[in-house]
């Protein structure tokens, strides 16, 4: 089901493409697989039809190691240097001007704007809006487009169904539909290798990503009869561990796989003064909505947000409210609960 804010077809965006000639593409500020797969998919579609394309990066921030092996992905510009001129900026998987971080400057001096994802959001950045919350992926939605501008290959391919994988989980998420598999074979008829995506993204774990879930687990406070758990890392951990923010991507679905765990949620210092949250549910429980109390956003059972207090801070507030929203008849003990426990491990997080 698409948005209010949806004003176009793909069928329309593809004849809009074909229409013109330069291009910039752009996702969100920490790109993930789907983030790149898409973005990437569609940039090898559009030069393989003749058109001039940019593929931008928001921050000058480096992209997840593990997502080294997409085609493409070293050529990627940080927005910050790009200063071209483009006729259209096509925004994907990503709903707001602020997600754009740095491309956002791209995004004002281009002539048109096309936006492609599956977040649902209040408001519309382009003038050509198309966003499907029902679809899996951002990089589903690529791949359809491609499919109607006949300019799939095997690059696009491989691009499009790494975003598909990791946004599904390896198709294990709630986000699941008949059409991801429909795409995920035509992908592999197209010459991706999904042995290739498993060996490079879900099986290519470093020592300090390990040593990094250990601290995780040795810190996990459950509430709400086991229903709800949550960890937190500090700056100093990945320093002792040698990691690096990648190591701990992976370590949000550690503590959502936990028998009874209805929600989850990791706090990580970022190295930058702020809380970076991630959020995990596996039933029907609206982990977004939490995720928006404090700026972010995301997935119904998956989504992120930025805290800009300390950790300590963080560790009562966020929780507090998870607790609050999603199991309000444990509410009022479970918050005096953690309450206690952080003020007993303040002088730790503040150390």
């Amino acid at each position: 089901m698409l948005t209010p804010q949806s004003n176009t077809t793909l069928e329309e965006i593809a004849r809009f493409i074909e229409a013109h000639d330069t291009f910039a593409i752009c996702g969100h500020v920490n790109p993930d697989g789907d983030c790149l797969g898409a973005g990437l998919a569609l940039e090898h579609g559009l030069r393989a039809l003749g058109k001039q394309v940019t593929g931008l990066l928001a921050t000058e921030d480096p992209v997840e190691e593990k997502l080294g092996f997409l085609p493409g992905l070293e050529n990627l510009v940080p927005a910050k240097d790009f200063t071209d001129e483009v006729e259209v900026f096509i925004a994907i998987d990503v709903p707001n001007v602020e997600r754009l971080k740095d491309a956002a400057a791209v995004h004002d001096r281009a002539k048109h704007h096309i936006t492609i994802d599956h977040h649902a959001s209040e408001t519309s950045m382009a003038e050509l809006n198309y966003v499907d919350p029902a679809s899996a992926s951002a990089s589903d939605l690529a791949w359809e487009l491609l499919k109607l501008l006949n300019a799939t290959g095997k690059d696009q391919a491989l691009c499009a169904l790494t975003g598909i994988m990791t946004d599904t989980g390896r198709f294990s998420y709630q986000n699941v539909n008949p059409t991801c598999f429909i795409h995920a074979a035509e992908t592999v008829e197209a010459g991706a290798e999904p042995n290739l995506i498993a060996r490079e993204f879900f099986q290519s774990r470093s020592l300090p990503s390990l040593r990094l879930e250990q601290l995780m687990l040795s810190r996990m406070m459950f509430f709400c009869g086991g229903a709800f758990v949550c960890s937190y890392l500090k700056d100093a951990d990945f320093e002792e561990q040698g990691a690096i923010r990648d190591d701990a991507e992976i370590l949000i679905d550690i503590l959502r796989g936990i028998a009874g765990v209805r929600v989850a949620l990791i706090l990580k210092e970022n190295g930058k003064g702020e809380i970076r949250g991630s959020l995990r549910a596996k039933d029907e429980t609206d982990v977004a909505q939490i995720a928006r109390d404090f700026g972010g956003g995301g997935h119904k059972a998956a989504a992120g947000l930025t805290y800009h207090k300390s950790l300590a801070d963080a560790l009562i507030e966020v929780p507090t409210d998870v607790i609050e929203t999603c199991f309000p008849e444990d509410a009022e003990a479970e918050v005096e609960r953690l309450c206690i426990l952080i003020r007993s491990l303040r002088e730790e997080l503040d150390g």
